[in-house]
């Protein structure tokens, strides 16, 4: 895992390379590495910053150049013994050990044919001196991220879009209609970037640059048509073995030159993660997250640390607890430094401690259970979204009536959150409207309504941009399986834009690789095998994936209440961030450039202390929107508060 760069024909190609590697410095603790070559009249400079994982000597150092090709590459490829077996047996002799030197031979064989069959994250450029074409790559899932800025003929890379900032001197105009889609969602989705000039590669795709100027794209990999296949093999009578398929990647995701551990919240991801990790690597260390007393009991969340132990101390795993009581005031402009791009997820925190102390215990790769609940239907809003469908036979008078009751209760008082009052609240914000209406309102942070009285009213034609955008990918696709349909449009939106891309900042932060052996092209195969009525059982969401972890986890760890990989946010809001929320609301750089309007935060503000409403994520999504926003204009590229 490292962070990679680079440019093409570029002006000043080998102080800028060296620019955004500099930025990319946390990516990659253990070495850095530059290569050029000349290119027609310009030249390529390939960049490199190197967290050590898989052979550890100089032999698995890059930029790789080898016999006329240069890689630099990021990732993991789970497949490489394989792959190294294949290619030996038609005669290729390797220098050493690495996953590199496996993806430059097999690339030097098949060319992009290779690409179908890499299995793992990897996002990387790879140069020819004999054509003197470069391509960039990113992996089938969007795992690993790959940011793309062109100019004229010339074009720079990097794994951060900071790099691209902090090399261009902080010059990038911002895309106003990212930062609506932003607000919308609390995440960029992966079809826009927060400034104009740059892109996000797209999973399952790769970018040709030729030297007479010229860049053709193509695509070795479309998650829709994994879906559509699976749909068919589905109704041919297929049933694929989920325990088996999910064991085996979870057994291929432990390949390392250095210790492993893994995310324990106790939760069924996790747990079945962590107890088959423990079956192919005794004694396995997990780590697992507590919050303060107060904070807890004030959000009402569940005790998940007693399931944690209870996992541990079954499968013999080295269990390490880490209460969180951060000084988020220090945390939160870090985390929007590291994030990239405005999210207002707070569990990128979460993740970042847990990989900070995981890192100073000497553990460099770490396991996640992220992926599950998007492929197999495991959030509330799936079921939510079902339920809706029943509540809608409803008669209309008592719907109106349920509504209005339910709207005059409280979401909280002054001692602690009403959580079942708040998830009322949710499904009733949706519960009548059309399917993909419905399901795009379950997760997303406001109506359209709403949204455009808390914007600059010249921006009303982006809110109607962003939400076609919405329902255009959630439409497209062959399935005629509701609950496939939503987990189709997570794989393809909710899980690249948001929890990959937090995940992978947040670590790499903390110079940590997290590995997701849920988002694993097998078990994607597998997970849209399954139809949707086998996904949600009765109340039961992902019923199928808790019935194949009955083989190995004890029930009452499988059937446990969902938690949340979260955040006492009201507990924040009302304590600790409370003075910030008035500064930036009253007097922030969002409501003085007219951006945000201030009356409908302050109303915001107002029914959030009322306890009328819960705000309190759109708050700290403000918050991490301002703060972003304050260094994206601040004409530096960076931010000036990166530390805590």
């Amino acid at each position: 895992m490292c962070g990679i760069a680079g440019t093409y024909r570029w002006p000043d190609g080998k102080i800028v390379t060296d620019r955004l590697t500099d930025t990319l410095a946390h990516r990659g603790p253990d070495g850095a590495g530059r290569y050029g070559h000349p290119v027609g009249d310009g030249e390529v400079q390939l960049g490199h910053r190197r967290l050590s994982i898989i052979d550890l000597s100089e032999t698995g150092a890059q930029p790789m150049a080898k016999d006329g090709l240069a890689l630099t590459y990021n990732g993991e490829l789970y497949n490489a013994p394989e792959l190294r077996a294949e290619l030996e047996a038609a005669g290729v002799r390797f220098r050493g050990t690495s996953d590199t030197e496996v993806l430059l031979e097999a690339w030097r064989r098949w060319g992009t044919d290779c690409l179908p069959r890499l299995r793992g994250m990897f996002a990387f450029g790879v140069f020819d001196e004999r054509t003197g074409e470069l391509v960039l790559v990113r992996d089938q899932l969007g795992i690993k991220p790959l940011f793309v800025l062109r100019r004229g003929e010339g074009l720079m890379f990097a794994s951060e879009l900071k790099a691209l900032a902090a090399a261009t001197g902080g010059r990038l105009e911002m895309d106003h209609a990212a930062l609506v889609a932003s607000l919308l969602y609390y995440w960029v989705p992966d079809s826009r970037c927060a400034f104009r000039e740059a892109e996000k590669l797209p999973p399952g795709s790769w970018l040709r640059c030729r030297p007479d100027g010229r860049v053709e794209r193509g695509r070795f990999w479309n998650l829709k048509d994994v879906a559509a296949e699976g749909q068919e093999r589905a109704r041919a009578g297929e049933r694929p073995d989920l325990a088996a398929v999910v064991e085996e990647s979870t057994r291929q995701h432990l390949l390392s030159d250095v210790p492993v551990a893994t995310f324990l919240s106790g939760g069924l991801d996790s747990s079945w993660l962590t107890a088959l990790a423990a079956r192919h690597q005794p004694g396995i260390s997990a780590y697992t997250i507590g919050f303060r007393a107060e904070d807890a009991r004030f959000e009402a969340m569940p005790d998940d640390l007693r399931y944690a132990r209870q996992v541990a101390e079954r499968f013999g795993v080295d269990l390490h607890e880490i209460e969180i009581a951060p000084n988020v005031l220090d945390l939160l402009p870090q985390m929007t430094y590291h994030l990239d791009e405005p999210i207002g997820d707070p569990a990128a925190i979460n993740t970042f401690l847990i990989c900070q102390a995981a890192r100073e215990a000497g553990v460099k790769v770490m396991l996640s259970g992220m992926g599950a609940d998007e492929l197999f239907a495991g959030y509330r809003k799936h079921l939510a979204n079902l339920l809706a469908l029943r509540y809608q036979r409803v008669p209309r008078p008592l719907r109106r009536g349920l509504s209005a009751a339910v709207g005059r209760l409280p979401v909280a008082t002054s001692r602690r959150g009403l959580r079942s009052v708040r998830f009322a609240k949710r499904f009733l914000s949706f519960a009548d409207l059309p399917e993909e209406t419905a399901f795009r309102r379950s997760y997303t942070m406001y109506d359209q309504d709403d949204l455009l009285a808390l914007i600059d009213p010249d921006l009303a034609g982006t809110v109607d941009d962003v939400v076609t955008e919405h329902a255009d990918i959630y439409q497209d696709n062959e399935l005629d399986d509701f609950v496939n349909r939503m987990c189709l449009a997570d794989a393809r939106m909710f899980l690249p834009g948001l929890n990959l891309a937090y995940t992978d900042r947040s670590s790499m932060a903390a110079s940590t690789e997290v590995r997701v052996p849920y988002v694993d092209v097998e078990v994607v195969r597998a997970a849209f095998t399954v139809p949707g009525d086998r996904k949600i059982v009765g109340r039961q969401g992902k019923a199928v994936l808790k019935e194949a972890a009955t083989s190995i986890l004890p029930r009452e760890i499988v059937y446990r209440p969902k938690g949340l990989f979260s955040a006492p946010l009201r507990a924040w809001m009302s304590r600790d961030l409370a003075p910030l929320v008035r500064e930036v609301v009253n007097d922030g750089e969002l409501v003085r450039s007219g951006f945000l309007r201030r009356d409908a935060l302050q109303r915001m503000v107002a029914e959030d202390a009322a306890g009328q409403q819960d705000f309190s994520k759109h708050l700290w999504h403000v918050l991490t929107l301002e703060y972003w926003y304050r260094d994206a204009t601040s004409g530096s590229g960076q931010s000036t508060r990166q530390t805590a």
